[in-house]
């Protein structure tokens, strides 16, 4: 069974939004460090993924209407 790129995009932000929320809640207890910024990284990635995968849905829902 195929995935569609909407529902791995939708994924993607969630995942993004669960590694931001462990960022904040590492430098709130412990600082910046090594992992805080890991946690950054894999949020940045995730979240941008995820966008790019929404909008490539998007694209092809538009070019089957025409």
């Amino acid at each position: 069974m195929k995935q569609s790129p909407l529902t791995t995009g939708i994924f993607y932000l969630i995942l993004g939004g669960f590694f931001t929320y462990l960022a904040i809640e590492d430098v709130n207890t412990g600082g910046f460090g090594f992992f805080t910024y890991l946690l950054i990284l894999l949020a940045t990635m995730d979240i941008g993924s995820g966008i790019r995968l929404i909008f490539m849905h998007m694209r092809l829902k538009n070019g089957q209407k025409k």
